[in-house]
């Protein structure tokens, strides 16, 4: 019979928890090191055309597959920046209507990043979301269930759906993006479920008992998800953050080498014509 092992998987979810923890501190520390690089880098590109359209069109796929051809047309238009920044590092600092925010926030069963929904002005009939940026941003307002495990029954939240239903989600505008969610937790709760979290996982490390460590929980998170008309909006700010972002002078290059290609197949093409 197998000797029984002194240590539990729930310590070594303990000690996995504790390298996260240096991660982010590491995270921090690089943004303070780098901020004035890409304030310099940003002084820059400000005077090149086109700049970020270009970077968009070399995304990589993980921001490339959610970018429509009439979002392409637009950004090309339109897009004149793309501003990154660890703004709960930055004393509260306050974005623009068109910021899009996002919390890391803990709850008892979710850990992961949240947002509040953004609405555009748009030009008549020019919504590329079909109004459903709207819709969300009115049940957030109207519906406090919403996003909270609750299934948000106001008239704004049955609207959305019906909305979602006759619009089909495949194929979403990537200006749908603003209006994720993901879970509705506000930095107290968070706070609190951080906390509590915390405690548990030095108990786990001194061996101790924490209730509920045997309880397997399948919760199910359909009822948070049929509100949510993006709901890849976390990955796709992780790719943002963390790739297109940093990389973008990477991508830029490739966008010029691209061009540069063009150009010497079109000037092929046009001495084979001349012959």
């Amino acid at each position: 019979m197998a000797e029984e092992s002194p240590i539990s998987y729930e310590q070594l979810a303990a000690i996995e928890r504790e390298f996260e923890d240096v991660e982010t501190e590491i995270i921090r520390k690089q943004y303070e090191l780098t901020r004035p690089l890409y304030e310099k880098r940003q002084a820059i590109i400000s005077k090149i055309p086109n700049f970020w359209p270009l970077v968009l069109e070399q995304a990589p796929p993980d921001i490339d597959e959610y970018i429509q051809p009439q979002d392409s047309a637009l950004l090309l238009a339109a897009l004149k920046n793309v501003s990154v920044s660890r703004f709960d590092i930055e004393n509260g600092a306050q974005g623009d209507p068109r910021s899009k925010k996002f919390w890391y926030r803990h709850s008892d069963d979710f850990t992961g990043l949240i947002s509040e929904p953004v609405t555009l002005r748009w030009k008549a009939g020019k919504d590329l979301t079909g109004g459903l940026l709207d819709l969300v941003k009115k049940v957030w307002d109207s519906d406090a269930t919403a996003w909270k495990g609750g299934k948000g029954d106001s008239a704004e939240a049955k609207a959305l759906r019906a909305k979602m239903e006759e619009t089909g989600m495949g194929g979403v505008s990537f200006f749908a993006w603003l209006g994720y969610v993901g879970r509705r937790i506000t930095e107290a709760e968070s706070k609190a479920a951080f906390e509590k979290e915390t405690r548990e996982i030095q108990m786990r490390l001194n061996g101790e008992k924490v209730d509920g460590d045997e309880e397997m929980e399948d919760d199910d998170d359909e009822e948070d998800d049929d509100l949510e008309i993006f709901p890849g909006g976390d990955d796709l700010a992780q790719a943002i953050a963390v790739d297109l972002w940093p990389e973008a002078l990477k991508y830029f290059a490739q966008a010029q080498e691209m061009e540069a290609m063009s150009d010497v197949e079109f000037e092929d093409d046009d001495d084979e014509d001349d012959e």
